[in-house]
C-alpha cells in the first residue's frame, strides 16, 4: 500500500454487495475497515455497552422526541452519528489510511487529499436474489427489506449531508456491481484506487 494517506469511502445500496466489496478491498489493500465496528471502539472509549449503541447505528434521527438544549441533542441517533463522525475525523487528522462503509464519510471527510469516494449500486432483481439468499427469505420479503433499508440510509445521509445519497455527483466513482459481479467490481475499483494514488 502507498505511503500516502488514502481514505476510501464506500456508500452503497442495500443488497449491492457494498460491504463485501469493502471487505475484499480492505484485504487486497491491507487497510483497516471501519463499519459498525467503530461502535466497539467508541464503547470502549466511553465505557458503555456496544449493544446500546448498535440499535441507533445509521438510523435517521426521530424528530418527534428530539430537541436541543444548550447545543446538546437528546437524540441518541444523532449523538451516536456524531461520535462516529468524530472518530473518523480523528483518524483522518492523525494521517491514518482506512476504508469506511457509509456513515456520510464522503461528506464529513471532504477536504482530505487522500479521500476517494465510491458509491455502489445494483439492479433490483440482482439485489433481491442476493438478499433473499443471504437471509433465507422470499423475494417479496427481500424487496421490502431493500426498500426499507435504503429509505433509512437515504434519510440518515440526507439529514447530515447537503449532497443527496446516491447522487453520482457527490462521489468520485459510482459503479453497478450487478453488471460485473462482486469480484470483478473489486478488480475495477482496485485499479481505479491505484491510479488515483499515483495522481496524489
Amino acid at each position: 500500500m502507498s505511503e500516502k494517506q488514502v481514505i476510501i469511502s464506500i456508500g452503497r445500496e442495500f443488497g449491492s454487495g457494498g460491504h463485501e466489496i469493502a471487505v475484499k478491498l480492505a484485504e487486497r489493500l491491507n487497510l483497516p475497515l471501519y463499519d459498525n465496528n467503530i461502535l466497539h471502539e467508541i464503547s470502549l472509549e466511553k465505557n458503555v455497552n456496544k449493544k446500546n449503541l448498535e440499535k441507533y447505528d445509521e438510523i435517521p434521527k426521530s424528530s418527534i422526541f428530539s430537541r436541543r438544549v444548550r447545543g446538546y441533542s437528546n437524540s441518541p441517533e444523532e449523538n451516536i452519528a456524531k461520535m462516529q463522525f468524530d472518530y473518523l475525523r480523528k483518524k483522518a487528522t492523525e494521517g491514518k489510511s482506512y476504508i469506511v462503509v457509509g456513515r456520510c464519510s464522503e461528506t464529513i471527510l471532504k477536504g482530505h487529499e487522500g479521500l476517494i469516494s465510491i458509491f455502489i449500486l445494483g439492479d433490483m432483481e440482482v439485489k433481491i436474489e442476493r438478499i433473499a439468499g443471504l437471509h433465507s427469505i422470499s423475494k417479496v420479503e427481500a424487496e421490502n427489506m431493500i426498500y426499507h433499508q435504503d429509505k433509512k440510509r437515504k434519510s440518515y445521509h440526507n439529514y447530515y449531508c447537503q449532497g443527496k445519497w446516491g447522487d453520482s455527483r457527490n462521489y468520485d466513482f459510482s459503479i453497478n456491481s450487478s453488471k460485473l459481479g462482486i469480484d470483478t467490481t473489486v478488480d475495477v475499483l482496485q485499479d481505479y484506487i491505484k491510479r488515483r494514488i499515483e495522481k496524489m
